[in-house]
């Protein structure tokens, strides 16, 4: 056991900034899930977010002449306000490299405590490495969110709270993971104090680099990461964090985007606070290791980590929550094409609601129908309906977790193409910025012709284009190297059947799946 670091956290310079934050009672998810649990309540820092903790901790500890020369960070958010924040009350003058990608309002947050900000770079990788080359240029020392013995020790703190609060039985606390700076600190410490409790990572299943480091047993790189929770993206977890995680840490459990925003709503619930996705990380994960080990009486801790979430992004987290609370199925259905054919298909539904109903006219025979229906809350309720469904005599495609449906194709109308249109479908992810999308299509330069193309705003740092080119498949390692070259994230989905039920060509439409 680490003793250097448990003398770290007691000794932690942590509260001249940041206060001890409330293990609150979350009485609704208890009641529904039969254990006692709590949120730490990191999101009621000043700065909405534990990070503080950490940077404070190690901008405290600097000599005189190293607080003298400055320091600099890269952050696209919550490291950003809490080494500005720091700087200011310690009086150190404070760079911060920030992607060009940021949302107004985290730049002028930062701003207003009076740190100085250079935008650089789509992502933070490219922000971090810019930071990293000025601090060896200007001789600032470089404040690392979450790969540094005194920023770990700073998080740690956080530990130190929980047990002092939640003095009787604990069976586990549950920490979302980026880089591992708190989930290091969380765990070295209660393991010290009381080593029968779990410490579990939560991790989205797109951004889980501990997760693939623990099972490869060493530090792994992504080559992309998800970007919905931006507060934990990171395609490489530090290499202090890991080396602790590998001793401390029980387990590490990965949660889908909708698990997340429906652990937002149930944060909301029991709060009446809107947490960010990377803080309703936890809570997601807590939700899914009570399902699958069917466990009750238990007392579970959740970190809300955070509450730094743009207003324009609560649209998307409310339209999922409800899918990831299994409250709404979708469902493509084929149902004959004469009419009096919807009434019995809704007659058959025994009395559910329909939240979502998008048809257009195809053919004289069938019609391809994407409905949303409201659910019991238990997963078991979607294969039950589906099987009735079935058994009634209607061909029914589970669309629920088909990101592609979700994001697009139940927003897009018109329907399928008149004829085959000899067209590849491409989702792309790109840096959300003013001619973002301008920028993107000039890059194309006219060189394949879209027949297809749909984008949607969702608030977050990347836009989430779906589109459409007729070009030969010889000509797809063209398109795929101008994607490369432009640093975007893209996937094939000619043959998603959400696709290819509702948007594909006529002659190529197929319900064989």
């Amino acid at each position: 056991m680490p003793l250097r670091y448990i003398e770290k956290i007691l000794r932690a310079s942590v509260y001249d900034v940041a206060i001890e934050t409330p293990l609150d009672f979350a009485k609704t998810l208890s009641s529904r899930t039969k254990n006692k649990i709590f949120l730490k309540r990191e999101d009621l820092q000043s700065v909405f977010s534990f990070k503080l903790r950490g940077a404070y901790n190690k901008m405290a500890l600097l000599s005189h002449a190293e607080k003298a020369l400055g320091v600099i960070a890269a952050s696209a958010g919550n490291h950003a306000q809490g080494v500005a924040l720091s700087a200011q009350r310690l009086g150190i003058n404070a760079l911060i490299v920030m992607p060009t990608t940021t949302p107004e309002i985290k730049i002028q947050s930062v701003k207003a405590m009076g740190a100085q900000i250079v935008l650089f770079g789509d992502s933070y990788s490219e922000s971090y490495e810019h930071a990293y080359e000025l601090a060896e240029k200007s001789g600032r020392v470089f404040i690392h969110p979450y790969d540094d013995d005194d920023v770990i020790a700073g998080q740690g703190t956080v530990a130190m709270e929980i047990l002092r609060q939640q003095t009787g039985k604990l069976e586990a606390i549950f920490v979302p993971v980026g880089g591992g700076g708190l989930i290091a600190g969380i765990a070295v410490y209660a393991k010290f104090v009381r080593p029968n409790i779990k410490i579990i990572g939560v991790e989205p299943e797109d951004s889980d680099c501990l997760n693939r480091a623990l099972k490869a047993g060493e530090r792994v790189i992504l080559e992309q990461v998800g970007l919905f929770a931006d507060g934990v993206a990171v395609k490489q977890i530090g290499a202090e964090p890991f080396a602790l995680a590998r001793k401390y840490v029980d387990e590490v459990i990965t949660v889908s985007t909708d698990e997340i925003c429906a652990a937002i709503k149930d944060i909301f619930d029991d709060t009446r606070s809107i947490a960010e996705p990377a803080g309703a990380l936890a809570t997601a994960g807590l939700k899914k290791y009570v399902e699958r080990e069917n466990i009750t009486g238990q007392t579970l801790v959740a970190i809300d980590s955070g509450a730094n979430i743009n207003f324009d992004r609560l649209r998307y987290v409310a339209e999922r929550a409800q899918v990831g609370e299994y409250r709404e199925i979708l469902l493509a259905v084929t149902i004959p094409e004469i009419a009096g054919s919807f009434l019995r298909f809704c007659q058959l539904l025994n009395g559910r609601n329909i939240t979502e109903f998008n048809y257009r006219y195809f053919d004289l025979s069938n019609a391809q129908v994407f409905v949303g229906i409201s659910s019991s809350g238990e997963f078991k309720d979607r294969a039950a309906l589906i099987a009735d469904l079935q058994e009634k005599g209607f061909d029914v495609v589970d669309m629920t977790a088909n990101d592609l449906a979700k994001e697009h194709i139940r927003y897009m109308v018109g329907g399928h193409a008149p004829c085959e249109l000899n067209e590849l479908i491409y989702s792309v992810e790109f840096p959300e910025r003013p001619s973002a999308l301008l920028n993107f299509l000039t890059e194309l330069g006219g060189r394949w012709n879209i027949s297809l193309f749909h984008y949607r705003n969702h608030g977050a740092a990347f836009g989430k284009v779906l589109m459409g080119l007729q070009m030969e498949t010889t000509q797809q390692a063209n398109f795929h190297a101008c994607l490369n070259a432009l640093g975007f994230s893209y996937h094939e989905e000619t043959h998603n059947p959400a696709y290819r039920l509702f948007s594909g060509g006529k002659s190529g439409v197929t319900t064989d799946f």
